[in-house]
Parts: C-alpha cells; structure tokens; sequence
C-alpha cells in the first residue's frame, strides 16, 4: 500500500510539501447521479420546479464548489484553477441526472478533489432545488474517471463514459 501523503513520520496530518514538484497542465474528470422519481424528473426537464431552473442553478454551483474546495477540504491546497465545465444531463434510464465535471489548472498538484467537490455541490443543489418534490432523491457514484498531468501521470477509470 502506497504511503499516505497527508500525515508525518508521527501520524500527524498535515498538508503535503508541493514546492519541490514541477509545474505541469493538470486535469481531472468526476463524475456522479442523482437518481429520482420519472415524475421529478420530468419537473427538470420541463422547467417547473418551484425554485427555478434546476440544471442551471446546480452547475454554476457546481463551478462555485470547485472554486471553494481549499475552504471546504482542509488539507486541500488553494488553487488557481483555469478551466471548470459541470455537465448535468438528464437520464431517463437512471431515471435522474448524470453528472460530469471537468478542472483544469497549470500547478504543483492535481485537481481531482476541486472535480469531485464540483460533482458533490452540483448534486446536492439538484437535491435541493427538488426536495419539496420528492424526499427519497438520491445521491451517488461519486468518483475520479480521469486524472492527468504531474509525477504520477494518467489515471483513467477502465469503465469511464
């Protein structure tokens, strides 16, 4: 098992010495479901759920989340991330909304948990904006499909969409 970076010699955590790295384009994909009723879904895609427009709200703070991850995640150094895109797309087969978010940045440490944290945000605004509608909504498949870039290189979930 690979040694974990977060804590020292003593077991005490700490936030990982990164000065040492090189300067490389970094990017990681998340991705993640919110799986609901057909007939809350429906609400999505037709724009009438009571507190506006459900896909456009969750992924401009899906953006904002991934923005904040240095405040949210303690050990997490702040970074400045050049690119942030979230996909919400509606799935009737789920049924729900899949969600894809892709950051970018030029750094000293990757960005996977700003992709993961913009995933988690956009989905639990879905759950918001939808809870009157529905109380059983839920939320999963949280995870890294892709990471790029830096000492450890490319990272690619075998089953990525």
């Amino acid at each position: 098992m690979a040694q974990l970076s977060h804590f020292d010699e003593g077991g005490q955590a700490h936030m990982v010495d990164v000065s040492g790295k090189s300067v490389t384009d970094r990017v990681a994909v998340a991705e993640g479901w919110v799986k609901m009723r057909p007939e809350t879904l429906a609400l999505v895609e037709a724009g009438t759920a009571k507190k506006g427009d459900v896909l456009g709200i969750a992924r401009l703070a899906g953006i904002m989340g991934a923005k904040k991850t240095a405040d949210l995640i303690p050990l997490c150094h702040p970074l400045p991330i050049t690119k942030v895109t979230v996909d919400l797309v509606p799935d009737a087969g789920l049924p729900g909304v899949r969600i894809r978010a892709t950051v970018k940045t030029t750094g000293q440490t990757g960005v996977e948990m700003e992709a993961l944290t913009a995933v988690s945000v956009a989905a639990l605004t879905v759950h918001d904006m939808l809870k009157a509608a529905e109380k059983s909504i839920e939320i999963g498949g949280i995870r890294v499909v892709l990471k790029d870039g830096g000492k450890s290189g490319r990272y690619e979930a075998d089953d990525a969409g």
